[in-house]
């Protein structure tokens, strides 16, 4: 059997031994109720302050500006429903942009039907926003603008220090879900008042995240009951998955330059070799996107028939966000670039991590040269111009 190419790290990524030894651990032996008074409570309760200590450092940030959550959706609803609620003289007009993630997308068309206006901001043809477009939508009436740090199918940085400068009275939530863990995020020095961050992108567990909080920002619940997480967040506490969060975010940081220049190496040479082998082309992410991601289309084929073939040989990728690939549905982002249907049709996104090598690279452009010419025309794949 072929050994395994993983190149979905933007989807999920695949924890590392200590973060399941520790997890195992802690289930096995540290299984109290950190709201109970005895000790085994009182254990658990530590397991819990010590992960937010190490979660906060990894931001710059006080210890009590750091939330747990289940997760990247859970906490871009908690940030943005969760302030609106709790600042209800605040204006009723929003702002985030075309290309945000759905759980940020479909919060605010939820916004819509509930009185706020909402400000949909165009990018360009690299999924830039131009800041002068927001600064011009921004009024007395803006009480929140959301934008998604590094976007989770192309790739690209948003300028997160500009837009803070020019929000005014407005509060700033970013979704940091992609960028945390690849480079180094200081909410306080960018003017970021609100942020999520998830485990699972970061060789951490599944279920659980986490938002920063500026002190100064206040924020209501959306899940009421017993009052965790200083009243923020209730629900007994996922003490196994917080640990394992915040031990993968020890071991990520610790290396955090090291991964980011292997990764920014794998991706150039992926970039070089699909232009250098492969015919029908286009790279969709900009030069200047996060080295983790690149999006790439293949002309007059379907990404989804081209992933199973990749799949057949242990190679694995996307089509695009996991949250809506099984819903055979097309990407809002790649539209919101204006690429026309066949281009998107044929778009495949690869996203590394510091675990993949040189050979990942060259057995999968490999590959690509061997599939691509037998599915052209069987995968009913359009042309890039219609």
């Amino acid at each position: 059997m072929r050994r395994e190419i993983y190149l979905d790290n933007s989807a999920t990524t695949k924890p590392y031994d200590e973060v399941v030894e520790v997890i195992s651990d802690i289930n096995r032996n540290i299984y109290g109720n950190p709201s109970s008074l005895h000790t085994k409570g009182i254990e658990a309760e530590k397991i819990i302050k010590n992960s937010r200590e190490i979660i906060a450092k990894t931001l710059m940030a006080e210890n009590d500006e750091i939330y747990f959550t289940s997760g990247g959706t859970e906490g871009n609803n908690l940030a943005i429903l969760g302030y609106l609620r709790a600042n209800p003289r605040k204006g009723k007009h929003v702002i985030t942009t075309k290309i945000e993630h759905p759980s940020v997308l479909e919060v605010f068309k939820f916004l819509s039907t509930e009185g706020y206006r909402v400000d949909f901001i165009d990018v360009d043809q690299n999924g830039q926003v131009d800041v002068k477009d927001i600064e011009e939508k921004v009024c007395e009436e803006t009480s929140l603008i959301s934008i998604i740090y590094v976007n989770n199918e192309i790739g690209t940085i948003q300028p997160i220090k500009k837009i803070a400068k020019i929000k005014k009275d407005a509060v700033l939530h970013v979704d940091a879900v992609q960028g945390y863990g690849k480079f180094k995020i200081i909410p306080k020095k960018l003017g970021i008042d609100l942020m999520t961050i998830s485990s699972h992108k970061i060789h951490g567990p599944k279920g659980v995240g986490a938002i920063y909080k500026n002190k100064n920002v206040r924020l209501s619940p959306i899940l009421l009951g017993g009052g965790q997480e200083s009243l923020i967040r209730s629900g007994t506490e996922n003490v196994s998955g917080i640990y394992g969060f915040a031990t993968a975010a020890r071991i990520t940081f610790d290396n955090i330059e090291e991964n980011y220049n292997k990764c920014k190496k794998l991706k150039n040479l992926l970039v070089e070799k699909l232009k250098s082998e492969i015919e029908g082309v286009k790279i969709i992410s900009p030069g200047d996107s996060l080295p983790y991601i690149l999006n790439a289309s293949f002309e007059n084929i379907r990404g989804e028939v081209l992933l199973h073939h990749l799949e057949e040989r242990n190679i694995f990728v996307s089509t695009g966000a996991a949250c809506s690939s099984r819903k055979n549905i097309h990407s809002h982002v790649l539209k919101a670039l204006g690429l026309p249907p066949g281009c998107i049709e044929g778009a495949i996104r690869f996203s590394f991590s510091h675990t993949n090598t040189v050979e990942d690279v060259e057995e999968t452009v490999d590959a690509l040269k061997s599939i691509l010419p037998r599915i052209s025309i069987r995968s009913g794949g359009r042309g890039w111009k219609r």
